[in-house]
């Protein structure tokens, strides 16, 4: 089958969702697809079309074009798309949207219409959903997967139209060839990994940790990742005279992540923000690891709560720090949770299991469409 994979960002870019869409388009690819990737830019070094492992790969300025309402480079865009897709004749389209660049999707294509498959990877955000570009892209596909229950709930409610066309696929992650270690214990690391924005939380884990260390003082919070706040949150570290026991890591690479976690005691996921998944769930619980998080979009059905980790309240800084401080209290619980998740790994979020259920729509999706 040739299936055009459209997606917001890819890999080299760093992301959830890039490291996923690269593990998913290869997994296709050994599976005897036909695979072509169309991408926003992303990053201006980032060249016209490139090779990844075998699949061509096109990145087109799609937000800039329509940032600077560039009407002759959005004609471009739209005459370049045309032309890659005639001439690649696609049995199917993946469409990946959470941006902007599904405008250029809603535009009708000079080629014969392929079914199209659209992927929600994050909420949608208008109150009206009827009035959100987004939207729109989900009553045009022929079909639309949310990445959760609850994130199909949320799209079926704001755009009634799916209701009977659409449904929930897990996303899933190749299982790292690492082999768990035992968590330290005498001296805890607890990790966040992460974009460093409001919605995260962050600020949040920091402020727990103040009372953590006055009962566990070699305890030790890592953050993992950069953005906007990170000034920010170093400062209310100061303030808090955390200097020596938070530690700010930057960005790390993407294939560094699962050693990073199987160097901690636990991962803490504070998000404010409805998490449409949480890959990063995902990953501690491959390295057995058990998670602490909120209570907030899909996360409670990666997350078990008591089995394979613990669920609190959003902003509730003294709820995080009881639960982080429960498991640093009993090390034997975290272990076994951590043990209870990468079995559930094993069972639900595998890569074999993430084809096979997409495969198996593709194949629907294409025989109805010459029905």
């Amino acid at each position: 089958m040739r299936i055009l994979y459209w997606v917001d960002a890819f890999p080299p870019q760093i992301g959830g969702v890039e490291v996923l869409s690269g593990q998913f388009v290869r997994a296709l690819q050994r599976q005897g697809h036909e695979i072509v990737v169309f991408s926003s830019r992303g990053r201006p070094d980032l060249p016209d079309q490139m090779d990844f492992f075998g699949i061509p790969v096109h990145r087109f300025s799609f937000s800039n074009a329509l940032l600077k309402r560039d009407l002759k480079g959005i004609k471009i865009l739209l005459a370049r798309t045309n032309e890659l897709q005639a001439s690649f004749r696609p049995d199917l389209i993946h469409l990946n949207f959470s941006s902007p660049s599904a405008f250029f999707h809603l535009f009708p294509q000079k080629v014969a219409r392929a079914p199209r498959l659209e992927t929600i990877h994050s909420f949608l955000e208008s109150a009206n959903g009827q009035d959100n570009l987004h939207a729109r892209v989900l009553g045009s596909v022929d079909w639309v997967v949310g990445v959760s229950d609850a994130m199909l709930i949320d799209a079926r409610r704001l755009v009634p139209g799916i209701i009977p066309r659409s449904s929930v696929i897990y996303n899933a992650l190749e299982m790292p060839k690492l082999e768990p270690a035992p968590p330290p214990i005498d001296d805890p690391r607890v990790l966040f990994v992460g974009r460093l924005v409001a919605e995260k939380g962050v600020d949040v884990a920091i402020d727990a940790f103040a009372s953590i260390t006055k009962r566990f003082p070699n305890a030790r919070l890592v953050i993992a990742g950069d953005g906007a706040i990170r000034q920010d949150l170093e400062q209310r570290v100061g303030e808090l005279g955390l200097q020596d026991k938070v530690e700010f890591m930057g960005w790390v690479d993407p294939e560094k992540i699962p050693a990073l976690i199987n160097s901690s005691t636990m991962v803490a996921m504070p998000s404010r923000w409805r998490e449409p998944f949480g890959l990063i769930a995902l990953q501690a619980a491959q390295m057995a690891r058990p998670i602490v998080a909120t209570r907030v979009g899909g996360l409670p059905e990666i997350i078990l709560h008591e089995r394979t980790g613990l669920l609190v309240e959003k902003d509730d800084s003294a709820g995080l720090a009881n639960a982080i401080a429960f498991l640093l209290a009993h090390p034997e619980i975290g272990v076994q949770m951590g043990a209870a998740g990468r079995e559930r790994v094993r069972e639900k979020f595998t890569m074999d299991r993430l084809v096979d259920e997409y495969q198996a729509l593709y194949r629907n999706l294409v025989a109805k469409s010459i029905e």
